[in-house]
């Protein structure tokens, strides 16, 4: 039996709102009652009292990577692939060591944040959700088709690109185009400096492209060698 509430909607003959109807009548109630496309309004769901999408704290997107989370000021929350389509990564240095990375991005005063930071031993943190859009490109249309990964190191500093380092990135950035079917090349695993707008050098003329993109392709080869099925199972 419904309630008397919605016997008396049934008496009136007034329809019932459903959930996508509270959804398009909180978003225009959000944004002063107006008109919004059907995009707009996709990407403005988990704003809406009551529709925050479930999350695990600490949850990884990349296997083996150590949770530290960013400030919340250095972030918003999003719902990637679903609202912002990922379409490239961004690869930075942070011109500086891998706690000094962890130290700015957990500051509410910085102002931005990248999803990963690589330490020199290959060692990865996660900080931010890959559903999320970080402030790490300078770029808002940037920030929200990509995951930016930090490097710890500065960009005259060819030494501090270590052979650890850039195959536990080229690991994370393997997943990372393997989740996002992204091609491994250079229109779609950019640098820093690459972004329109921004005023930065990284990765810097150290960084070694090649080799960068030759070892994503075999770990991400490598990755689905190993979750391919041997024909043995029963």
């Amino acid at each position: 039996m419904g309630s008397d509430t919605e016997r008396g909607r049934r008496k009136s003959g007034r329809p019932r709102i459903g959930r996508r109807g509270v959804l398009i009548g909180g978003a225009a109630a959000v944004l002063g009652g107006g008109v919004l496309a059907q995009d707009q309004l996709s990407r403005l769901w988990w704003r809406v009292p009551g529709m925050t999408k479930p999350r695990k704290e600490g949850e990884l997107d990349h296997l083996g990577a150590e949770w530290t989370a960013a400030s919340r000021a250095n972030w918003r929350l999003a719902d990637r692939p679903e609202d912002y389509r990922i379409d490239r990564v961004i690869i930075h240095v942070v011109q500086g060591s891998y706690p000094t990375a962890l130290k700015v991005f957990k500051n509410p005063g910085h102002g931005a944040a990248t999803h990963y930071v690589v330490r020199k031993d290959g060692h990865v943190a996660q900080m931010i959700r890959e559903l999320d859009v970080g402030f790490h490109a300078g770029n808002r249309s940037f920030n929200e088709r990509s995951i930016g990964i930090e490097h710890e190191g500065f960009v005259d500093r060819p030494q501090d690109f270590t052979d650890a380092m850039y195959l536990g990135s080229a690991k994370l950035t393997a997943g990372i185009c393997e989740r996002y079917d992204l091609p491994v090349d250079r229109e779609h695993i950019i640098g820093h400096v690459e972004v329109p707008g921004t005023d930065h050098t990284d990765p810097g003329p150290h960084w070694d492209w090649d080799r960068y993109l030759e070892l994503v392709k075999r770990a991400r080869t490598a990755a689905k060698a190993k979750a391919k099925p041997t024909g043995n199972s029963v």
